[in-house]
């Protein structure tokens, strides 16, 4: 058996997420289905984390076993070949026995996308989050320093009990909020105010809830060290609202 790592990138906003679904359309689901068109075997490729629906991706890195003697620089050619042009395989290398795409990570880098001008280009609406309402910008910049460090983030996880015990048991694994948070920054680009945060790893929906939280800092509802409280208060009520999927992006995987 060989074991194969690839590189992905993906406009979400097709999708219902990275995780097959029944009767939906999901990133895992087309490239499950391309690799056995092309191997006959039934393989579900692993990914370097779960992309919710309407999140897409630069980079993301999938990993698979196959038996097929198809060459590693054949696999992009061919799996590109039948994908939908919303997903496209950038590389295919030979990968060690024990590498996994998710197990094997180290850290990730999301960036999220927010449109500051009056009027979004409607080519770019699905690509980001328009926002033309005031805010204190500086006071976003400033406080985007708090999260860096390891923490606990229960405050800016998804409320999905279901699914964090699911995903233990699938995984064999003892789940804990602690996540380490190596960079975390806002800076402007013409239009766009642009989030970067680095990690050892991020819970569901952690990054587009701080962002949401990073938000009532630029409306002046909260102030810097009632963001410090957030993040030790460990409880999803105390922070502020889910921003949409549309403009996070799964920017880089580590191993």
């Amino acid at each position: 058996m060989r074991n194969l790592r690839l590189i992905l990138s993906y406009d979400g906003a097709e999708f219902a997420g990275w995780q097959v679904q029944p009767g939906r359309s999901t990133t895992q689901g087309a490239l499950a289905s391309a690799i056995g068109r092309l191997s006959g075997e039934n393989i579900l490729p692993q990914g370097s984390g779960r992309t919710d629906a309407g999140v897409h991706a630069l980079a993301q890195v999938a990993s698979f076993t196959t038996a097929s003697a198809i060459p590693a620089e054949n696999w992009m050619r061919a799996l590109n070949d039948i994908l939908p042009a919303s997903i496209r395989v950038l590389e295919v290398t030979e990968a060690a026995p024990d590498f996994h795409a998710r197990k094997s990570a180290r850290a990730k880098t999301y960036r999220y996308r927010m449109h500051r001008g009056a009027i979004c280009p409607p080519f770019l609406a699905r690509y980001v989050w328009h926002y033309p309402y005031p805010l204190d910008e500086p006071a976003m910049v400033a406080a985007a320093g708090v999260v860096v460090g390891e923490h606990d983030f229960t405050s800016f996880a998804a409320v999905d009990p279901e699914r964090v015990e699911r995903m233990a048991a699938s995984e064999n694994v003892t789940t804990t909020n602690v996540r380490t948070i190596f960079s975390s920054t806002w800076t402007r680009a013409g239009d766009e105010l642009i989030y970067t945060v680095r990690g050892s790893g991020f819970l569901h929906h952690m990054v587009r809830n701080l962002i949401g939280t990073f938000l009532l800092l630029g409306k002046g509802t909260v102030r810097l060290e009632d963001l410090r409280r957030i993040l030790e208060a460990r409880q999803r009520a105390a922070a502020g609202p889910t921003a949409p999927a549309s403009g996070l992006y799964l920017v880089e995987v580590e191993y």
